[in-house]
């Protein structure tokens, strides 16, 4: 069909494109806000503004964080750190099995770390924290990712306990309340892009030095010794030792790292740096299959609102599987 009965074709004509595709090649490559090609890159360019931008997260950080006498209580174990252990191991499980968005394991363990703060959970059987668990992940898919598997579906790569969504649902009600519906949280991950240009300004690097940093992070999530730095620190110091994978960029003084944005506090990106560098030469261990007892869970509307002792969970079907522990 010709372009003049396309014209003619009444409303569906409006649809046509009447620029020059020539006059939109021109734009793409004079307009600031497309960015500058250099060959097959594009480097990144930072607004002016972005150091202030980002000074406003590292002064809003601390209010995303638990409760300041958590660490101190995991480390007399009033808090179980075994468990909160067994808990992230889970969820970094379901994670890769869904290949979530890290920064969704990340707000998963913040939900979970910030409700523990301020609720004492029923400790028999670790149930509770099972469900705890489900939720806090649950209520991290929905902000991030753009699918998200079903509650049931969540519950796979060796969960004890199964829920009903129910139950589920109204443990995400509970997380909700007590996290004052601030589900968007800072994290480290709001610092990584930012950092990582410092470092890089051309962009050569960055998708590397963020997907490394990002691991960095996950790895070190469940050590209950960066639960007392703040999540800028965190982040600077995964950029840091990114950086050392890539010899082009040479080393970076971690005192110096203290420059790259206002309120960044030069202790602890030292401290959290000295921490990551274990992290990063820590050797993954596999062990031995376990068997893992596979639970349907039924409670009453009374239990999430209580936390009653598990006489009143019914237990269903149960069934065993073989898993490979973390």
């Amino acid at each position: 069909m010709e372009l003049s009965a396309l014209n003619e074709a009444g409303p569906w004509g409006n649809l046509l494109c009447e620029e020059d595709a020539g006059e939109l090649d021109e734009l793409s490559m004079e307009s600031p806000a497309v960015g500058v090609l250099s060959g097959w890159r594009r480097e990144v360019v930072f607004p002016e503004d972005s150091d202030e931008s980002i000074a406003v997260f590292v002064e809003v950080e601390t209010e995303h964080s638990p409760a300041v006498d958590y660490s101190s209580r995991l480390r007399s174990r009033s808090i179980d750190p075994a468990a909160r252990e067994a808990a992230i191991a889970w969820i970094l499980q379901v994670l890769a099995y869904y290949r979530l968005q890290p920064l969704t394991g990340y707000l998963a363990v913040n939900y979970m770390d910030r409700f523990l703060s301020v609720h004492r959970l029923p400790q028999a059987n670790g149930w509770a924290l099972q469900l705890l668990s489900v939720a806090c992940l649950s209520l991290a898919a929905k902000i991030e990712e753009t699918f998200v598997p079903s509650l049931l579906d969540l519950q796979v790569e060796g969960a004890r306990f199964i829920f009903e969504p129910r139950t589920v649902c109204k443990m995400e009600l509970l997380v909700l309340a007590a996290l004052k519906w601030r589900l968007r949280s800072v994290t480290p991950f709001t610092f990584l892009d930012f950092f990582a240009y410092k470092v890089d300004p051309s962009g050569t690097h960055k998708r590397y030095l963020v997907s490394r940093a990002s691991q960095t992070i996950l790895a070190a999530i469940g050590d209950i010794e960066f639960l007392g730095h703040c999540s800028s620190s965190i982040a600077a110091a995964s950029v840091i030792c990114a950086v050392e994978e890539i010899p082009l960029l040479g080393l970076i003084d971690p005192r110096e790292a203290v420059h790259w944005c206002i309120g960044l506090l030069r202790e602890g990106i030292i401290e959290c740096y000295r921490l990551m560098q274990k992290v990063v030469m820590r050797r993954a261990r596999r062990s031995s299959p376990v068997v893992v007892r596979h639970i349907r869970m039924k409670t009453s509307s009374s239990f999430l609102s209580s936390f009653p002792a598990n006489k009143r969970i019914r237990v269903g079907e149960e069934k065993e599987t073989t898993h490979e522990a973390e």
